[in-house]
């Protein structure tokens, strides 16, 4: 386990989470908004989880990590610090499966995170990245306090991605 929250426990992702994997990583709304992961099928998700980046990130304590309801033991989306080298920045990324939007979920496991980043890493300063009509995931990056600062680009494919902090 990485942090628990009152609802929630965010841990480290496994090759035994490889079904939720595939499934939030093929959400429109994840397509859209983060990537396309190339993530066909349930050997793909394992493959993703065992030498993806959400779970092999240089810094220690860095990576996405699965979000699950204490309620019902549901892995409902994930959350955790990305450190984007291009930009020198740690990044507080997350996504959610449909069903759990509009729950503050999202907040709750930010917020926990970034505390997490703070706290146990040491973290001094922690931003979001999302693209620039994502406003449901720019409602929860206010909602922790950070303001827009700039558009920064993260590849040379990128539009333009919205850097709040």
């Amino acid at each position: 386990m990485i942090v628990e929250t009152h609802r929630l426990v965010i841990r480290e992702l496994t090759v035994n989470d490889a079904a939720f994997v595939l499934r939030l990583t093929n959400e429109p709304s994840f397509l859209s908004n983060i990537a396309d992961k190339g993530i066909r099928n349930l050997d793909d998700a394992r493959r993703f989880v065992r030498e993806g980046t959400w779970t092999n990130q240089k810094r220690p304590g860095y990576g996405q990590f699965v979000v699950v309801l204490k309620e019902d033991r549901s892995a409902a989306g994930i959350c955790g610090l990305l450190y984007r080298e291009n930009l020198d920045v740690t990044d507080v990324g997350f996504a959610f499966l449909p069903e759990y939007w509009g729950h503050g979920y999202a907040f709750e496991a930010a917020e926990a995170l970034v505390e997490y980043g703070h706290s146990k890493l040491g973290v001094g300063s922690i931003v979001g990245l999302t693209t620039k009509d994502n406003e449901p995931s720019i409602k929860v990056l206010e909602k922790l306090g950070m303001r827009f600062q700039k558009t920064v680009r993260m590849s040379d494919d990128d539009p333009g991605t919205v850097d709040y902090g």
